[in-house]
């Protein structure tokens, strides 16, 4: 057993919040209450560990659906066992990866071993599977045999599909499912150079760029057609101000519809990648501060109702190439929390219990996981934060180092992070 005490709880499945303790016992919480530790006997306060949480908000395991660990096939980046310690450390209990590895999660065989690699880490590793076989966008995946081996959803990610037929045919099928599909919404037609904005940052590089109506055309196609089929979508990475504002009025028409946002994207703009290079360069690029504000703006009025980091290592000689050459992607799982609470809650765009929604219950809700929330009987995953404290971004304990926040100082910090009832980080 366990007791997190004196601790300020905030549940944003129930909006609960206030000085609660919670008690669990296996993998599950089993009383909140006030002062319960009156409520154990003698023989089970001695045998439970118990936690003085005293100054620390007490919050749900974050849940992240955007995340590359990497493996199989590209473990020198990343792979499920390192990344799991990452997500451990930025508060995150669990994942759901993406699909894009070497060979791909287009069949059976891959899917399980991501599966049974995820079940030795300490956290709850999830994973989505391919939409597309070989994620070339000219026959579908067999969704329906990939969901019955443990599949929570199915994305192309990194590759857009770029044939409607295809798209339409793919969401009927995980509308029968009620299973959620995310798209990656980037036209290669109009991209000259992809990972930089076209604009002040591709003219400081001499290059073509990527304009905003590639990320435009596409949402404008994908939302339509969802709202034509009913499937539950969730439009990736979102960096236009346009695409905002076409998931807003898609959204007065139907609640299957879904937008995430990135902490980068909501934190920087392609100044960024003219100061720290290819660190910045990511897909879909940073764009300009309209867009930065428009995203922000998306989250306070419920728009984006997602937070995912988009986790992408790089080796540092991948990303030392040219800013044409070097892979598109940054670290996102140590710093979202913070970034969160630096850039949304300190600066009054969104409440601790906003924020948290976005980034534990909302996820967990669209991919009908038992996650995200703080209640008698739900999952003992949780995680001390201490929000007043600031530090300074030091070097990742991934594998790889590609961020360009280091060195910034950002305000809260996870203190502790308990999954399946175990205390699986403890901030040094």
């Amino acid at each position: 057993m366990l007791l997190i005490e004196n601790g300020y709880m905030i549940d944003p499945k129930s909006g609960l919040e206030g000085n609660y303790d919670i008690l669990t016992e296996g993998e599950r919480i089993v009383r909140i209450g006030k002062h319960l530790r009156e409520e154990l006997d003698e023989a089970s306060l001695k045998s439970c560990q118990r936690l003085d949480a005293s100054g620390l908000l007490v919050a749900p395991g974050l849940v992240d659906v955007h995340v590359h660990f990497r493996d199989p096939g590209f473990t020198y980046k990343e792979n499920i066992l390192s990344g799991a310690k990452v997500a451990a450390k930025g508060g995150f209990t669990t994942v759901v990866l993406m699909a894009n590895t070497k060979p791909c999660v287009d069949n059976e065989e891959t899917l399980e071993y991501i599966l049974e690699k995820g079940r030795t880490t300490e956290i709850h590793v999830e994973t989505c599977a391919n939409v597309t076989m070989g994620m070339k966008g000219t026959e579908l995946a067999p969704l329906q045999a990939l969901a019955g081996k443990g599949a929570v959803g199915f994305t192309d990610d990194g590759i857009p599909i770029m044939d409607e037929g295809m798209v339409r045919r793919a969401m009927e099928a995980v509308a029968a499912l009620d299973m959620p599909i995310s798209f990656h919404e980037e036209d290669p037609k109009l991209i000259t150079n992809n990972g930089i904005n076209r604009g002040k940052a591709s003219e400081f590089f001499c290059i073509g760029g990527s304009p905003r109506e590639a990320e435009i055309t596409l949402v404008e196609r994908d939302l339509q057609i969802a709202l034509e089929t009913g499937a539950c979508i969730n439009i990736q990475h979102i960096s236009t101000k346009e695409a905002v504002e076409l998931v807003r009025q898609a959204k007065k028409k139907g609640s299957h519809i879904h937008a995430e946002a990135t902490p980068h994207h909501f934190t920087l703009t392609e100044d960024a990648v003219i100061k720290y290079g290819t660190l910045a360069k990511m897909n879909p690029p940073l764009r300009e501060e309209s867009d930065r504000l428009a995203i922000i703006e998306g989250l306070k009025d419920g728009t984006i109702d997602l937070i995912a980091t988009d986790h992408a290592p790089h080796a540092p000689e991948e990303k030392a190439k040219p800013i044409t050459e070097a892979p598109s992607g940054i670290l996102g799982l140590e710093t979202a929390l913070s970034l969160g609470i630096t850039q949304l809650v300190e600066a009054g765009h969104l409440t601790m219990q906003q924020l948290l929604a976005k980034m534990s219950y909302n996820p967990a809700a669209m991919y009908h996981l038992d996650a995200g929330y703080l209640g008698e009987g739900g999952p003992a995953d949780l995680i001390l934060i201490d929000r007043n404290v600031e530090e300074e971004v030091g070097e990742s304990i991934s594998k790889s180092s590609n961020t360009p926040f280091t060195g910034w100082k950002l305000k809260g910090a996870v203190q502790m992070t308990v999954c399946a009832g175990k205390v699986v980080y403890v901030r040094q």
